[in-house]
């Protein structure tokens, strides 16, 4: 979860998947965001294209990994492949977050074994910013993170609430209201935004 102490959070979001609960309200401007965004992703689509890489963006590269316990799914900005080798990138607009490497750590692990076209493939990972590029190579997801990443999947899914642990920071961060999360601490600037599925 990146530099997310609390996973009760994410187990709420996930044991309520299916059903809506009240929200914070939140002074994220989406439609700014998403015109940023998207310039952003177009910029490195070109780029690749350029280069003569195959590219799908964005909701061609929904997958839904399914488990013994849960359901992984996400859908990666970018997914591009060159004589039999891909490269998945995700465009962040925001401050750099070790939250976005894992983001895209579990998509080169996931993507493969969830849309047929890239079966057997070995992906890198790329995540991009306004100003500058981290790479991720393909052995960062090794036996080490994928029994990490399976172990949160499974706290995560199971009915046991996961351990609530508030703080200024992340609560101010975070959409869950005091009527559902009652530990939660009040803040003055409440920013809730870009909520990320993986």
């Amino acid at each position: 979860m990146g530099d997310h102490s609390c996973e009760w959070g994410a187990w709420f979001r996930t044991q309520h998947e299916n059903n809506s609960w009240d929200k914070v309200p939140s002074s994220f401007d989406q439609a700014a965001w998403l015109l940023e965004h998207t310039a952003l992703v177009r910029n490195v689509q070109s780029e690749l294209e350029e280069n003569g890489q195959a590219v799908f963006i964005e909701n061609q590269n929904h997958f839904a990994l399914r488990g013994s316990v849960a359901t992984l799914g996400g859908k990666p900005d970018i997914i591009s492949t060159l004589q039999g080798k891909g490269v998945i990138i995700e465009a962040k607009t925001g401050k750099p977050n070790p939250y976005h490497h894992v983001q895209v750590m579990v998509y080169m692990y996931a993507v493969p074994l969830a849309l047929h076209q890239y079966l057997g493939m070995s992906f890198d990972g790329k995540v991009v910013y306004k100003d500058h590029e981290v790479d991720i190579p393909h052995s960062a997801v090794d036996e080490k993170f994928i029994e990490n990443m399976s172990n949160l999947i499974r706290r995560l899914a199971s009915p046991t609430p996961a351990r609530r642990v508030p703080s200024p920071v992340e609560c101010g961060f975070c959409d869950i209201t005091s009527i559902d999360c009652p530990e939660k601490i009040a803040s003055d600037t409440n920013q809730a935004g870009e909520t990320i599925d993986f």
